[in-house]
């Protein structure tokens, strides 16, 4: 009787197989970043585009990973490249990969991707900031290799805008610049958010509302893609995990899809004593959703969420109940040399930079940026004003259709990420048409309910994005950000948008573009304009605003960077960083708000004197050469008033070379202290590597800087001397091999290869002793 019914069970499992085919088959995401051939068009290539679709590259192409640039370009960009490039993988699928669902799911090419498979045109995708999916099912071949060819131009197109590069205050470069992915997909699957082009719905939607204190709803829309060809039963499983791994409520869901049809599944948790996400307390939770046929797990998709609701009014910003403002900054994603083309970690890197800023807003200035850099504002607990490209452009009735379906595909995309704070569906500095604007907010309202739009036209968004040089009067019955401030408004005297027919309209010692080299007093400037701009916005009604910019970056139309960022390019910090970290309260138990005191000065005779000093402490004293000087309680002038933490400032002027130290109080209690020297003359190089907060691993990309010291260890600040660098294991040199050392430190970007071993890089200059560093690389 046993092996009878082991032998019915057997048939039973048989005729499940033959019904659902390989339904059994798991969901697969595989990351396709490596090995592929790339070379970019130019009169020396000689060959036909059929040639290149069937994988016949020139001798030219090179082997590259993603995510790749089209051109290594020096770090100030005076002729960008724009043409045609290809790139060419070839990958081999085995047996048990036939009959899956199998799409190619890339998160940013640009600008303008045609892509082939095994010689045959598949797809062609306008825009290079949104991802794209691209079905190769019945395509592919296995056990046999497959040609997969992808075509790029990155020209001016007058479909996606902006305006040409040639007058565009921004670079947007080229390339295959984020991950590719080969996605395997079972007989019923969990859709692509963006590839399901469902309004308000595909993959899975999770809103959290009805928030308080100690309770939060949780709605989950889930859709699911049927491809068997009968109606096929199922179980959803949804479980939601506390930051912690605890599990804290799951629910199942039994359905039926009917055959080779979809449908979304829609449930509701409550839970009480939620742990919410803020800035300060950034939680996140994992839902992991599990689709079960015949018992057997299918497909499986996890989602970090953050419990949190936003309320925004002409009263201000309440997150959980409660009024917030945040200060924040904005943000351009590119590196010096490789463009867009950032490792994950390096986006991540970015997103803690802001954070260790004293920032809790990033807006994303002026396009969608990458999900890891989102993902990093998620668990850092930084709000983002995510964003459409568009600047200085509005073009024809096809330009429409296509920022509207950026606007689509953008929410879909973003929706689940609790930092994202509104969705900007606005082309910036741009005249628009009330239809447009209209259809954009319809288009919110569609797609992600209970969410708000902003745009810097009044009256057409939700929220009224307005940067401080365009201010002319307060109105406090609309919802109000100061998108931008601190820059243009000391560098142009409000001279307009035309900023590529505008020279320098003032003194270059008062505007807040200000090298990071330029020396003690300039960096100095820089820091007042953007107190005295910061103090403003702060006696206005607005719930946030963002200082312009954080990085220094590159411009179509310039021959030089734009240097307002509080760092510069290569992500070195300037005196004005310091303001912003000195206007975070201190909490002891956050990373992000310890208490801090910075002397802003290299304390330089007959340069250095009314010392400044930035800290979010009470009382700060100051001491010279070991001689007590004076303890202070923070300014109390014009341009203070309104500030969490004015700076305290010192009478006292550098006559001779000495020693500066500062102490912080808070509340009678000596919390933090920070010294600088006078620096003498170049004696050696320090390598240090740029970590914060994730460690390198293979494939990352890496910001290594060369301290130019005296014989004390002091960085010499007017310091230029040329360094080369050189990689001795494991890398890849991605700036010059040769470094002129700026305000005291040359900077090498570096691409971690895929060994599983460290780097070793030394640096080198004439008359200084050189140094060599080990960088370990996380396995």
């Amino acid at each position: 009787m046993k092996l009878l019914h082991t032998f019915l069970a057997f048939l039973m499992t048989l005729a499940i197989c033959a019904c659902h085919g390989d339904s059994a088959q798991f969901s697969e995401n595989i990351l396709f970043n490596d090995d592929w051939d790339f070379f970019r068009m130019d009169s020396s290539v000689c060959m036909s585009e059929m040639q290149l679709i069937n994988g016949t590259f020139p001798k030219q192409a090179i082997k590259v990973q993603l995510p790749h640039t089209s051109r290594i370009e020096p770090m100030v960009v005076n002729d960008q490249w724009q043409g045609t490039c290809y790139y060419l993988k070839r990958f081999t699928l085995n047996d048990t990969d036939k009959g899956l669902n199998l799409f190619l799911k890339f998160e940013g090419a640009m600008n303008i991707a045609d892509v082939w498979l095994n010689g045959k045109h598949l797809s062609t995708h306008v825009g290079g900031f949104l991802p794209f999916c691209v079905n190769i099912s019945d395509d592919v071949k296995y056990c046999t290799s497959n040609v997969l060819v992808v075509r790029l131009n990155n020209e001016d197109n007058k479909i996606t805008g902006p305006k040409p590069l040639k007058q565009l205050d921004f670079n947007m470069y080229g390339g295959l610049y984020r991950d590719v992915w080969l996605i395997k997909k079972g007989k019923v699957y969990i859709s692509d958010p963006v590839n399901a082009g469902i309004k308000g719905g595909g993959g899975i939607y999770v809103q959290t509302k009805n928030i308080t204190g100690t309770s939060a709803d949780v709605y989950v829309k889930t859709h699911l893609v049927n491809t068997i060809e009968q109606e096929t039963e199922l179980i959803l499983e949804h479980t939601l995990f506390a930051p912690d791994g605890d599990i804290i409520i799951q629910k199942k869901q039994k359905g039926i899809i009917g055959a080779c049809l979809d449908k979304e599944f829609s449930l509701k948790f409550s839970i009480g004593e939620p742990p919410l996400w803020t800035p300060e307390n950034p939680n996140l939770c994992t839902l992991s959703t599990k689709v079960f046929v015949d018992n057997i797990l299918i497909d499986e998709e996890d989602n970090k969420i953050g419990i949190r609701e936003i309320r925004i009014s002409e009263n201000g910003l309440f997150l959980n109940g409660e009024k917030t403002f945040l200060r924040g900054v904005n943000r351009h994603q590119e590196y010096p040399y490789i463009g867009y083309a950032l490792s994950n970690e390096a986006q991540y890197r970015d997103a803690y930079k802001i954070k260790n800023a004293g920032f809790d807003y990033v807006r994303a200035c002026h396009y969608p940026q990458s999900p890891a850099f989102l993902d990093a504002c998620d668990e850092l607990g930084i709000l983002v004003l995510d964003a459409i490209l568009g600047w200085q452009y509005f073009g024809d009735s096809l330009f429409v259709e296509h920022s509207r379906q950026s606007a689509r595909e953008l929410i879909r995309r973003d929706r689940n990420h609790p930092c994202v704070l509104a969705w900007e569906l606005s082309i910036n500095e741009t005249p628009m048409p009330k239809y447009f604007m209209e259809s954009m907010n319809n288009i919110c309202r569609e797609e992600a309910p209970d969410t708000y739009t902003a745009g810097w036209i009044k009256g057409g968004y939700d929220i009224y994005i307005e940067a401080r040089q365009h201010r002319k009067d307060i109105d406090r019955t609309v919802p109000l950000l100061v998108s931008e401030y601190g820059d243009w408004e000391y560098y142009a005297q409000n001279a307009g948008f035309n900023q590529d027919n505008w020279g320098e309209l003032l003194q270059e010692e008062r505007t807040s573009r200000q090298p990071r080299e330029s020396g003690e007093l300039r960096l100095l400037q820089q820091a007042t304009n953007i107190q005295e701009a910061h103090n403003d916005n702060l006696s206005t009604h607005a719930f946030a605003d963002g200082y312009w910019a954080m990085f220094d970056y590159n411009r179509g139309y310039a021959d030089d960077l734009e240097y307002s960022g509080i760092m510069d390019i290569f992500r070195l910090p300037k005196f004005a960083y310091y303001f912003f970290r000195s206007q975070k309260d201190i909490c002891m138990d956050n990373l992000f708000s310890a208490p801090m005191v910075y002397i802003a000065s290299y304390w330089e005779p007959e340069i250095s004197k009314n010392v400044r000093i930035y800290s979010n402490c009470d009382e700060v004293e100051l001491f010279l050469d070991n001689k007590f000087i004076g303890r202070k309680y923070a300014d109390n002038d014009a341009i203070s008033q309104n500030l969490s933490h004015p700076p305290f400032t010192f009478n006292i002027a550098c006559k001779q070379p000495g020693t500066l130290e500062a102490i912080g109080y808070c509340k009678g209690e000596r919390v933090c202290s920070h010294s600088v020297s006078t620096a003498g003359q170049p004696a050696r190089i320090r390598l240090r590597v740029d970590i914060s907060g994730i460690s390198p691993v293979p494939g990352d990309i890496l910001l290594v800087y060369a301290d130019i010291l005296d014989e004390n260890g002091n960085i010499v600040h007017n310091a230029s001397p040329d360094v080369k660098f050189q990689i001795i294991q494991n890398g890849q040199l991605l700036s010059p091999e040769h470094v002129d050392a700026l305000g005291g430190i040359a900077t090498a970007l570096i691409k971690v290869g895929r060994l599983e071993s460290d780097i070793l890089l030394k640096a080198t200059s004439h008359n200084l002793e050189s140094d060599q560093i080990e960088i370990l690389i996380t396995k």
